[in-house]
């Protein structure tokens, strides 16, 4: 077995007192994404290290390959909480765990399985600010006639459409998305088929996903964007986009908050106001959330 191939190189980390637990992925198809067509991977987990991510690659006698990511806990919870590296959330997931100090892998796993509410919301905004940045620019592309790239586009929109969709059903997104997307939420996967398998013109495909992308987009705005309208009413107050971009928890997607400050106030969710500035009818514009929160 490839674990007792491997059982000299995991037992020295083990013994690690710094080390909190360690995970063996196998590899399951000839071409495996997952493992980046490695054998076999070991996630060793760390609590402390001055390189937050280290990664060495063996070869066994049986020609077999495998690689060890030694990664510090606060990277890894990072990772999993802004989807910064996606693979490793199945690594857990799929994972068998092969070294646990004080159940550190099973308490990973279980909150995997849960979800906690706080980080859906903000992965949620995360996911809505490359979507409404993504749908623009397929608009734009379209009425240049860049047809072909709108298509591309469109696709990474509804990629991003989907990540929501799953996100709100309480399931972190799995590399294998639309398989995932079409247990939980056929609508959503019904756009991206009809997208791919439409016999029409690629122009005409585009337009018709437009329409059909503005309606779920923006259905989904409001529970999407809790996160930053919950930030902004705790402040009960009319707020530049300076101030909002400050607030520690929005950085995650501070590149992304001007267009979703654009995208809710076009959509009356927020109440854009005017401030008056030294030049004669020219006004700061800052941004108050709508008591009824439009649509």
């Amino acid at each position: 077995m490839m674990e007792d191939l491997l059982r000299p190189i995991y037992q020295e980390r083990a013994s690690n007192p710094n080390t909190l637990g360690i995970i063996l992925i196998e590899r399951k198809t000839p071409d495996s994404p997952i493992t980046d067509n490695f054998d076999v991977i070991l996630l060793n987990i760390v609590g402390n290290s001055e390189i937050n991510w280290r990664e060495k690659h063996y070869e066994l006698y049986n020609g077999n390959t495998a690689v060890m990511h030694t990664i510090t806990d606060d990277l890894l919870r990072r990772w999993i909480d802004t989807n910064g590296y996606r693979k490793a959330i199945e690594w857990i997931v799929a994972g068998k765990a092969i070294f646990d100090r004080n159940e550190y892998v099973s308490g990973l796993k279980k909150q995997l399985r849960s979800f906690p509410f706080e980080k859906r919301d903000l992965r949620k905004a995360m996911e809505f600010g490359k979507l409404v940045k993504s749908y623009t620019e397929v608009k734009d592309l379209y009425m240049s006639e860049q047809y072909k790239d709108a298509f591309t586009r469109m696709v990474h929109s509804l990629h991003y459409l989907a990540r929501l969709a799953v996100i709100e059903k309480g399931y972190y997104p799995e590399v294998t998305l639309w398989n995932q997307v079409r247990k939980i939420d056929p609508e959503v996967y019904k756009l991206y088929d009809e997208l791919i398998e439409s016999h029409e013109e690629i122009a005409k495909r585009v337009q018709l996903m437009i329409l059909a992308a503005d309606f779920a987009i923006s259905r989904k705005a409001k529970v999407s964007a809790k996160h930053l309208l919950d930030i902004m009413e705790t402040k009960n107050n009319v707020l530049s986009y300076e101030e909002i971009k400050q607030n520690p928890s929005v950085k995650p997607y501070e590149l992304d908050l001007a267009a979703i400050l654009n995208y809710l106030t076009e959509k009356g969710i927020l109440s854009p106001v005017r401030i008056g500035t030294k030049g004669a009818g020219v006004y700061q514009r800052q941004y108050r959330v709508n008591q009824s929160r439009g649509i």
